[in-house]
């Protein structure tokens, strides 16, 4: 909220320069990586049916995504109508309300742990676990080349709003809600998958619809059917993100979900700054329509060169399933 607030008295009270806002980022960036590994780590601690995780996961999935719906399209009208002094200044005093939803939420009794490893050890173990489970290492390896190479296509989307489409910044919330709508589909589609679904085959799946969704994006001249396609992108950009986040939050020992997830974020949130300064770079000399295009061509190879894995890991769990078949046939076994 702080952060928040000096970006509302730069911007409404001083002459800024770009510097000082290359400071206040740098500053929220060092906060999300606190943020983050923390939220993530207490959503697996107030689910008390670890089975429901999945769900619970989608479920604050979504609520993030309804956020990037309906906020995008509000603040696009302020900004035009208002000016972006009114943007920040409401984004500043919505900390007000999560700060009392914080305080009003009953947590687990925190029982305190001697600490005694130091920062850069913990970090090497994290390291050392990732690479000991392929199951998990590989996910965020996947996370980090998607966030490097095709997530960062929403910076361009100011390019086809105002450029492309010849319209203004209630355009680019016209664009940016069309990609929430599409999140909310995919957070409400894994919030409905029953236990025992194979997230990796998901994944998988999800990555191609995003990779085919932003090609057909791409050079998309005709605002409405260009939002069909955005909603489409958003989907799968949603379902990849979360799936991901449930296979590590699931399959992680508990010591060391706070470091994993850790990495998680780094390679989540860390890899998108820079994906976005290589993505406009690129975009200066060969244009933002064959960019995105490239970073949908980008995101089916990666699934196609992290297929060997999916393969491997699907193989196993049908191997599972017909192993609990032999030992017990009794059991009835969802084979979704």
């Amino acid at each position: 909220m702080i952060q928040a607030t000096l970006l509302v008295v730069l911007v409404v009270f001083t002459q800024y320069q770009v510097w000082e806002l290359f400071a206040l980022s740098v500053l929220l960036g060092i906060i999300n990586a606190i943020d983050l590994p923390a939220r993530h780590s207490l959503v697996y601690k107030m689910v008390d049916n670890k089975e429901d995780l999945p769900n619970a996961i989608a479920l604050n999935s979504s609520m993030a995504n309804l956020a990037r719906l309906i906020g995008p399209a509000a603040s696009g009208i302020v900004l035009e109508k208002l000016g972006a002094g009114v943007c920040f200044l409401s984004n500043a005093l919505s900390f007000v309300a999560v700060i009392i939803s914080l305080l009003l939420m009953r947590y687990p009794e925190f029982i305190i742990k001697p600490h005694s490893k130091k920062v850069f050890r913990e970090f090497k173990e994290g390291w050392k676990y990732l690479r000991q489970t392929p199951s998990i290492g590989f996910v965020i390896l996947l996370l980090a080349c998607v966030s490097l190479l095709v997530l960062p296509f929403i910076t361009l989307l100011p390019v086809y709003a105002k450029v492309i489409f010849v319209g203004n910044a209630t355009t680019f919330g016209y664009l940016n809600s069309a990609i929430g709508l599409g999140a909310i589909g995919g957070a409400i589609f894994l919030a409905s998958l029953k236990a025992g679904t194979n997230l990796k085959k998901i994944l998988f799946v999800n990555l191609l619809i995003f990779g085919v969704a932003l090609a057909l994006f791409s050079y998309m001249t005709i605002l409405p059917i260009a939002l069909l396609f955005a909603v489409l992108a958003g989907f799968g950009m949603m379902s990849q993100t979360t799936v991901s986040n449930t296979i590590i939050q699931t399959g992680v020992s508990s010591e060391m979900r706070g470091r994993v997830i850790s990495y998680f974020a780094m390679a989540f949130f860390g890899m998108q700054p820079l994906g976005g300064l290589l993505i406009g770079t690129v975009s200066q000399y060969i244009g933002a329509p064959l960019t995105i295009l490239a970073e949908g061509i980008a995101a089916i190879l990666i699934a196609v060169i992290f297929l060997p894995f999916f393969r491997k890991d699907i193989l196993k769990e049908e191997d599972e399933i017909k192993l609990v078949e032999l030992e017990d046939p009794t059991v009835e076994i969802d084979e979704t």
